[in-house]
């Protein structure tokens, strides 16, 4: 038995932590599961607002459509805060006086196109909540979850937050990277453009198919009863070249004892091959090399190469409740400037993020030497990420628009910018502004045989 010490504000707590293969798992006595229901949400953020007022206290008055919002008025997202004004904007000019709420990445930003970077600040809210179901779930998880093979598997609930009270850096990245974040069915079609330093701009389009079976609504289902957390199928429409390759595959909950499966087909051959050791430092496909498979949605999949902590909980600007950057009114023509997207779409609050620090294991290989990941304590949603290369220089940097979808019920990934500092380019990912519908989420009709090899050849021809 040792002991180690919960880092946060406001959520200093020592307890007996138990370890498996070397990583501690969480035993919460009754007195502490029991702040989910007092001064904590049902998920583990920090009901009150700051000292100074400026972030709110938890209202969480909206887990479904919110007020004055028909989710059948639109193919797209709607904004609840769209009549909202910039309390502020931060530039390069004023940037000093904000430093202490600003990321490494946002500051590199700013230094990088001090004539074009900026920050509009909005009002801070905290509306939203998850769905009883999640907050059901997550209150079990409190009792009953635990991490197993060295931080690399999880066993619990399915369907909410595994850790609501962490214990370390490896609890938190698993809240952010499985259970409550994922939709229980996506289908959507999505642009990623990739934008060079010139200005000019690299097309890719993908039609992707998602499941999370444990996240179905109603269900009470178990880790030990899935096969998988989550499959995901990206069939490519854009470039023209690349047409028709499908890229299929199955995370589990656990990346040791059951790693990640993919599979691809190939259109110009016709034949489907696994794609061995598939994720890490990989190029995620139909992005020109920008993005690595694991920096998808800020961070996916095994983190068994990295060493993990926890920096703290800071309060940091940053993108929240940004509707805008998903509404068709918005043409990509007008968005993708370049250097970085149009400031215009861009919607920052002050939140409370958690700050856990990855950084390479000796005998092990990655593109990331460190890796700083900072996850909105609201949501447990990724929402930023810096990413250093192996001389210690910050080298990409990367933001994620999250939103509250009422057929959710929850918080959805959406438009991800990711900004390589050295080659002066960007790619704005999962754009849906000119697709005919944003995010299908929650209708059902896809189960776990629309994935796997067979599937990638019938998606493909």
């Amino acid at each position: 038995m040792r002991r180690k010490k919960l880092l946060g504000l406001g959520l200093a707590s020592v307890f007996a932590l138990p370890t498996t293969f070397g990583v501690a798992f969480a035993q919460l006595p009754e007195d502490q599961i029991a702040r989910l229901s007092t001064e904590l949400t049902c998920f583990g953020a920090i009901k009150a607002g700051n000292a100074d007022g400026t972030i709110p206290e938890f209202s969480g008055k909206w887990s479904a459509a919110p007020d004055g919002i028909d989710p059948s008025a639109s193919t797209h997202p709607q904004d609840p805060y769209a009549n909202e004004q910039p309390l502020f904007v931060i530039t390069a000019d004023n940037m000093d006086s904000h430093a202490d709420k600003l990321s490494a990445g946002q500051k590199a930003l700013f230094r990088q196109y001090p004539a074009t970077f900026r920050m509009p600040v909005y009002p801070s809210h905290r509306d939203f909540t998850y769905s009883q179901g999640v907050c059901d779930a997550t209150l079990e998880n409190a009792r009953i979850a635990k991490l197993v093979n060295n931080g690399e598997g999880i066993e619990g609930r399915a369907g909410g937050v595994m850790f609501p009270i962490p214990q370390s850096a490896e609890e938190i990245r698993m809240n952010a990277t499985m259970g409550g974040r994922y939709a229980w069915t996506e289908d959507y079609i999505s642009d990623n453009a990739y934008v060079l330093k010139d200005g000019k701009i690299n097309w890719g389009r993908v039609h992707s198919r998602n499941s999370a079976p444990g996240n179905e609504p109603g269900k009470v289902i178990y880790t030990k009863d899935l096969a998988a957390s989550a499959y995901y199928s990206n069939l490519t429409l854009l470039p023209q070249r690349d047409k028709g390759e499908v890229n299929n595959g199955i995370h589990t909950w656990d990346y040791v004892a059951n790693p990640s499966q993919s599979w691809r087909y190939d259109p110009g051959t016709r034949r489907v091959r696994q794609s061995p050791g598939y994720g890490y430092d990989m190029s995620f496909p139909g992005t020109g090399g920008s993005i690595t498979v694991d920096e998808v949605r800020i961070f996916n999949g095994s983190g068994q190469r990295y060493n993990w902590e926890i920096i703290g909980k800071q309060e940091l600007y940053i993108p929240a409740n940004n509707y805008k950057i998903h509404a068709k009114e918005h043409k990509y023509a007008d968005m993708l400037t370049p250097h970085h997207i149009n400031p215009d779409v861009m919607r920052y609050e002050l939140r409370r993020v958690w700050v856990i620090r990855a950084t390479l294991k000796d005998g092990f290989r990655h593109l990331y030497a460190k890796r700083d990941l900072y996850i909105d304590e609201d949501s447990w949603m990724p929402v930023m990420g810096d990413n250093y290369d192996n001389r210690g220089e910050l080298w990409r940097t990367s933001m994620l628009n999250t939103i509250h979808l009422p057929e959710l019920q929850g918080w959805q990934a959406g438009v991800g910018l990711y900004h390589d500092l050295n080659a002066g380019t960007y790619l704005a990912f999962n754009l849906i502004n000119e697709q005919r519908r944003g995010y299908y989420l929650n209708r059902g009709g896809i189960t776990p045989g629309d994935f796997g090899p067979e599937a990638a050849r019938r998606a493909g021809q």
